[in-house]
């Protein structure tokens, strides 16, 4: 991985869009902090999309897809975008699954649940999962005492035994029926949104992503612009296609060094 500092003015004058995920990346130790939220505006006022891509459930997006200065979000690791028309003053949503089969997706996640939690003691459904509309989240540390990578991975275990795709976050490991991930819901909204076919090199190129787990590794190989913020070596190891550049700093701080740099690069 490359210093996030030796990436080029040139190409940051060429950004229009940041992706970037929440957990750990914008937050640090699980508050969005000032300066995190201030790098969204600059962003934001200097004309540059911002397209948060999450595990957080539908329940937060709809908050966030509101309130914060973005052009949209993707929730729940790829089932849906949300995005807030002002002209219309109208939240948009586009789903990959119809509410039956949500319905139908949430009774088999509840059997696997009760499979997880008698066989990882100390795991627990994660507080925002009344919030959720397509996956099950099981908090390994976030409200719970942290708990042992062997007993991490038993959990992803159970998820891929029951025919579940599961992926690690900073804080939860999230498993669902389908075979979605972050960056199919990303190429949608890009094009739906911002009329970016990610697929052609020439736009890829107007876009960075920007994230800190193994969730995040299917847009770290996506993304030509790929970044990952100071604690993603914490799972380098566990990652064959790693962020192509890295900033100096952890979590929101460092996400602060992407935005500086892409901000003043359009000023120029």
């Amino acid at each position: 991985m490359k210093a996030w500092s030796e990436f080029s003015d040139i190409a940051s004058s060429k950004i229009r869009v940041v992706f970037t995920d929440i957990d750990d990346t914008l937050t640090t130790e699980g508050r969005l902090t000032h300066q995190a939220f201030k790098a969204l505006w600059d962003l934001h006022t200097t004309g540059i999309a911002v397209i948060p891509v999450t595990g957080r459930p539908a329940g937060w997006c709809d908050h966030f897809a509101r309130m914060w200065p973005v052009a949209g979000i993707v929730g729940e690791n790829g089932a849906f975008y949300y995005r807030y028309n002002e002209a219309k003053n109208k939240l948009e949503s586009e789903y990959l699954l119809d509410k039956n089969k949500r319905s139908i997706l949430q009774k088999k996640l509840a059997k696997v649940q009760r499979k997880i939690l008698r066989a990882v003691p100390g795991a627990a459904v994660a507080s925002d999962q009344a919030f959720r509309i397509h996956d099950l989240a099981i908090d390994f540390c976030e409200d719970v005492p942290p708990l042992s990578k062997d007993e991490i991975q038993k959990i992803v275990d159970i998820f891929e035994k029951e025919g579940a795709t599961a992926k690690v976050s900073s804080i939860h490991v999230n498993g669902w029926f389908g075979s979605w991930d972050k960056v199919s819901m990303i190429k949608r909204i890009a094009l739906d949104v911002l009329e970016l076919n990610l697929d052609k090199i020439a736009h890829n190129r107007k876009a960075v992503y920007v994230g800190d787990s193994p969730n995040d590794e299917p847009a770290f190989a996506f993304f030509r612009n790929s970044i990952g913020v100071a604690n993603i070596r914490e799972f380098t190891h566990q990652l064959i296609h790693p962020p192509r550049y890295v900033t100096k700093k952890e979590g929101g701080s460092g996400f602060q060094e992407v935005a500086r740099k892409i901000v003043r690069a359009q000023k120029k």
